[in-house]
C-alpha cells in the first residue's frame, strides 16, 4: 500500500521555500530528480551573475583607457572563477539537500524522477509509490535543445552545463540571440573568447522594446562576430574542433557549441494526462489566478507554469501557493503578475517592465514617450557615456506609467523606482516631482526621464 501524505511538492526550486513551521503537523514528501535548489541557484541567475561581475571587471580593465586610466588585461584564470563560484554554490545545494532529508521530521525526500500514477499518486522513481491530498508541482524547466545535423556528434553545452567547463574555449559559436546568448557572449568575450553569435532573428533581445533591441544588436555588432538572420545548418567534428555551416553560406570553426535558443516547461515529463493536468500549446501547465490547476488539490509554480521564466515570479507564486494551502478557498490570494520586471545582465545591461511600445501601438493604447540619454545627466558626463539611454510610454493627460525600458550600465537598479510606481499607482509626474533625486547619482537618468513626461 502506498504511502500517503498530506503535501506532495514536486521539485525543490521555489517550491522547496513553500514548508515552513507552519506545516510542522503536515506530513510532507518533497520529490527532486536531479540537482536540488532549481535553476536559479544551480543553474541560472546565481552563477550566471557571478561570472558576470569578474566578465565586467576584466571588460573595464581593457577599455579604460578612453578615460585617460592605464589598465592592462592579462587574462582570466578561467578554473579559479569557476572553482570560486561553484565552490560556494555546490555546498548550499547540498546542505539544502541534506536538511531537507535529515534535519525535518516531518519531511521525506525521494530522490528520483516523479510521474503521476492519478491525480493524487505518484511514482517517485525509487521503487516506492505515494498519494498525497495536496500536490505542488514546481519541476522547473530546462534548456531548449533545436535540431541543427550532426549536433549530438560534435557534441554541445547548454546553459545548465556551459559554466562548468574546465578550460576556456579560444572560440565559442553560440546559438541564439536572446537573453541567455547575451549574457553569455559578454561573459567569454570579456575574457578573451573569440565569439561568434548566429541568431535567427534580425535583432538580439527582439523581445525587448524594439529601439532597445537595435541599439543592443547595433552595441552587439562592435563587440562580436554576430551573424543575424542566420541558423546553423549542420556541424561537423574535425581535428581542428567543429565546423559550422551557417545558412548565410559561410562556415566558421569552433571549439565550443552553446546552444541558447530558450528554455521549455519540464512538464512534458511528469505523465500529467494521467492526473487530469492541462497544458497550453508550449507545454505549460495551466493555472488560474490562485496557482490551482483546476483538479482538485493540485498546484503549480514556476517555470512550469507561466511563461515569464524569472526567479522573483517563481518566489511571488511560491508564497501564493503556500498561502491557499494553509487556507479555506474563501480566503485564498492572487497571483500578480501585472507588473513583472527583468533583466539581461550582458554588456550593456538592459531592464524593462510593463509594455512595449510596439505592444502599445498593437493594443490600441494612446500614450506619449519620454526619452534620456545616459550622457545628458552629470554622471553620464563621467562617464563619457554615447550610447545609452532609458524611455518611458505614459498615458497622454494622466501621467500613469505604462512601461519602462533602460539600456546601460546599472539598468537593473535604474529601473526599480519606475516599477514600483507602477505597481503603487504613482504617476510620472508624482514620481518626478514629488521626492529629492540625489545629484550627480546615475539615477539622475531616471528623474529626467520622468520630468519628460509630457503634461
Amino acid at each position: 500500500m502506498a504511502r500517503h501524505f498530506d503535501l506532495a511538492i514536486i521539485g525543490t526550486g521555489s517550491g522547496n521555500s513553500i514548508v515552513d513551521d507552519r506545516f510542522a503537523d503536515w506530513d510532507v514528501a518533497i520529490l527532486e530528480k536531479g540537482t536540488f535548489g532549481g535553476t536559479c541557484l544551480n543553474f541560472g541567475c546565481i552563477p550566471t551573475k557571478m561570472f558576470v561581475y569578474p566578465a565586467d571587471l576584466a571588460l573595464s580593465a581593457r577599455t579604460a583607457g578612453r578615460l585617460g586610466v592605464r589598465t592592462s588585461y592579462d587574462g582570466v584564470h578561467w578554473r579559479e572563477v569557476r572553482d570560486r563560484i561553484f565552490g560556494r554554490i555546490d555546498p548550499i545545494s547540498a546542505a539544502g539537500r541534506d536538511w531537507r532529508a535529515d534535519a525535518n521530521e516531518n519531511v521525506t525526500l525521494f530522490e528520483g524522477h516523479a510521474r503521476f500514477l492519478d491525480a493524487h499518486t505518484i511514482d517517485t522513481g525509487t521503487g516506492e509509490p505515494i498519494t498525497a491530498d495536496q500536490v505542488v508541482i514546481a519541476a522547473g524547466g530546462r534548456p531548449a535543445v533545436p535540431g541543427v545535423a550532426g549536433l549530438d556528434e560534435v557534441g554541445y553545452h547548454t546553459s545548465d552545463t556551459v559554466m562548468r567547463v574546465d578550460e576556456l574555449p579560444e572560440r565559442a559559436l553560440i546559438i541564439g540571440g536572446g537573453f541567455v546568448a547575451a549574457e553569455f557572449a559578454h561573459v567569454f568575450g570579456a575574457f578573451g573568447t573569440e565569439v561568434t553569435i548566429a541568431a535567427r532573428s534580425s535583432l538580439m533581445l527582439r523581445a525587448e522594446d524594439r529601439e532597445v533591441a537595435e541599439r543592443f544588436t547595433e552595441i552587439a555588432h562592435d563587440r562580436w562576430d554576430l551573424r543575424i538572420d542566420t541558423e546553423v545548418a549542420k556541424l561537423e567534428r574535425t581535428d581542428d574542433g567543429v565546423v559550422a555551416h551557417l545558412t548565410d553560406g559561410s562556415t566558421l570553426h569552433t571549439d565550443l557549441v552553446l546552444l541558447a535558443v530558450g528554455r521549455r516547461s519540464n512538464a512534458d515529463g511528469l505523465d500529467l494526462d494521467r492526473a487530469g493536468v492541462r497544458t497550453d500549446e508550449d507545454d505549460v501547465i495551466v493555472v488560474d489566478e490562485h496557482q490551482h490547476t483546476g483538479v482538485d488539490g493540485i498546484w503549480a509554480l514556476g517555470d512550469i507554469s507561466n511563461h515569464f521564466q524569472l526567479k522573483h515570479v517563481s518566489n511571488h507564486e511560491a508564497r501564493v501557493v503556500q498561502h491557499n494551502l494553509l487556507h479555506d478557498r474563501g480566503s485564498w490570494v492572487s497571483a500578480s503578475h501585472d507588473v513583472v520586471p527583468s533583466a539581461v545582465f550582458s554588456h550593456p545591461q538592459v531592464a524593462s517592465v510593463g509594455l512595449t511600445e510596439e505592444q502599445a501601438r498593437e493594443r490600441g493604447l494612446p500614450y506619449v514617450v519620454a526619452r534620456q540619454d545616459y550622457g545628458g545627466t552629470a554622471y553620464g558626463w563621467a562617464m563619457e557615456d554615447t550610447r545609452h539611454f532609458a524611455k518611458l510610454l505614459a498615458e497622454p493627460g494622466t501621467g500613469r506609467i505604462l512601461g519602462a525600458h533602460v539600456i546601460g550600465p546599472q539598468a537593473a537598479n535604474l529601473v526599480q523606482p519606475l516599477i514600483q510606481a507602477m505597481s503603487f499607482g504613482q504617476t510620472a509626474h508624482d514620481v518626478a516631482r514629488g521626492q529629492y533625486w540625489i545629484h550627480p547619482a546615475l539615477m539622475e537618468v531616471v528623474e529626467n526621464l520622468l520630468l519628460g513626461v509630457p503634461d
